[in-house]
């Protein structure tokens, strides 16, 4: 969420900056919201001090009204009167606030200056391309074919046990999709720092509103149909980032960088049509999720370090990848800034996203209140947090798989993967 008192005090200024997303802030309505909301305040506050001076006083005067002989019930209703004016006060100064809060919760996070005009994907920039994409002298199969032709990875099955949109791997596939998930973990634990952690694969509904999912995503979400407000998750980006929900965590603990890999389960309501052939788009796929927690003033630079982490495992994949930054209308709900990495496929002739990688500032934190003490003011701030695909696990072994078929249907198993494959240097 936005810093209400910024949206308050500089509408014009966020609504300007929302509009690189294509969101228009609705300036009016915050005005009338925010000068409601002022004039029920200032009518609670000088209520209830009346109420208050009046109950000082109420012991007082019921004392000489009955001393007197008078009538001690005027004195009473009095101080009613008063207690309902407040409780009325009050409830309509909640109402106002909670009208405000639930429109700044779907209002998206200001995008940082460097994020590109555009309104689609088709006006993304790109920032760097690594690898060169092979020549191939035979008839590139795509990864379902190869698939098939091995038995090793099977759709109809799957279909038939659950729907479409799902697979079933077999054999040295799935072997090789392990494979991957340990070479990744091995990789962002014993190179670039991170501590891998094992989270809930269903949360409640404030873990989702703290990342930004709710309310405005929930139908891309997968609800149990139970009364516990139960979630698959979308991603390991929701635990993971909920860990510090509600906490205060010393300056000493900083950076705090998770890798983690789960499933993810996605409706992928709105996408019915695209890309329904093979492993591109599923409902239920694994990712190794990296997800950091920092400073404010380092966010910047650790948004480049994290996403240069994830392309180091397409590096020594061998794998052609480009980089590109998302414009405006291409970024996420709760991302201020994201790279995209897409690996080449021969199959497709084109790069398409294998992990997305996104600073959020405090826009999450806001919401999870999830804070670190300054040591230099003693007080808590909010942290900044980062997430970032290193990698989508099914499109990283599709990926492979048609990068590196021969010309029999065979695949080579990159060298990398090799020591997790018992030395094993192909497929088929």
């Amino acid at each position: 969420m936005l810093d209400p008192k910024l949206v308050r005090s500089e509408p014009q200024t966020i609504a300007a900056a929302l509009a690189v997303k294509g969101f228009t802030l609705d300036v009016d309505k915050l005005n009338e919201w925010e000068a409601s909301r002022k004039e029920l305040q200032d009518k609670a506050q000088s209520l209830q001090a009346e109420r208050n001076a009046y109950a000082k006083s109420m012991g007082k005067a019921i004392g000489e009204a009955k001393a007197k002989g008078e009538d001690i019930e005027p004195l009473k209703e009095k101080g009613e009167a008063l207690k309902l004016a407040c409780s009325e006060a009050e409830t309509a100064l909640a109402s106002v606030q909670q009208q405000l809060d639930a429109y700044l919760s779907g209002v998206p996070n200001t995008p940082d200056p460097v994020v590109p005009q555009g309104a689609t994907e088709d006006d993304n920039v790109e920032i760097r391309r690594w690898g060169e994409p092979r020549e191939f002298d035979f008839d590139v199969k795509d990864h379902v074919d190869l698939g098939a032709s091995l038995g090793l990875l099977d759709f109809e099955t799957a279909t038939k046990i659950t729907g479409s949109r799902f697979a079933v791997m077999k054999g040295e596939i799935a072997r090789l999709h392990r494979a991957l998930i340990q070479f990744m973990l091995n990789t962002h634990t014993g190179e670039h720092g991170y501590q891998e952690i094992n989270v809930p694969y269903v949360v409640n509904s404030d873990s989702l509103y703290g990342t930004g999912q709710l309310p405005k995503f929930e139908e891309d979400l997968f609800k149990l149909t139970d009364d516990r407000d139960f979630y698959l998750i979308p991603t390991a980006e929701v635990p993971v980032t909920n860990v510090f929900r509600d906490e205060i965590i010393d300056a000493a603990q900083l950076p705090v960088k998770f890798a983690c890999h789960t499933p993810c389960f996605r409706s992928e309501a709105g996408s019915y049509g695209k890309d329904t052939r093979g492993m591109i788009r599923q409902h239920q796929f694994e990712k190794v999720e990296l997800v950091q927690f920092v400073r404010p003033e380092e966010s910047t630079e650790t948004l480049e370090q994290l996403t240069g982490h994830a392309e180091a495992i397409l590096q020594k994949l061998g794998l052609p990848y480009r980089t590109i930054i998302l414009c405006g209308g291409d970024l996420g709900f709760s991302s201020a800034r994201t790279y995209d990495i897409e690996v080449w496929l021969p199959s497709q002739q084109l790069y398409r996203e294998i992990s997305s990688c996104s600073n959020f500032r405090d826009f999450q934190a806001r919401r999870l209140k999830a804070r670190w003490r300054n040591p230099e003011t003693g007080k808590p701030e909010l942290l900044h947090t980062l997430n970032g695909s290193g990698l989508a696990v099914g499109r990283a072994l599709l990926a492979v798989m048609e990068n590196y078929q021969q010309a029999d249907g065979s695949i080579a198993i990159p060298e990398v993967l090799q020591p997790y494959m018992g030395g094993q240097t192909a497929i088929g």
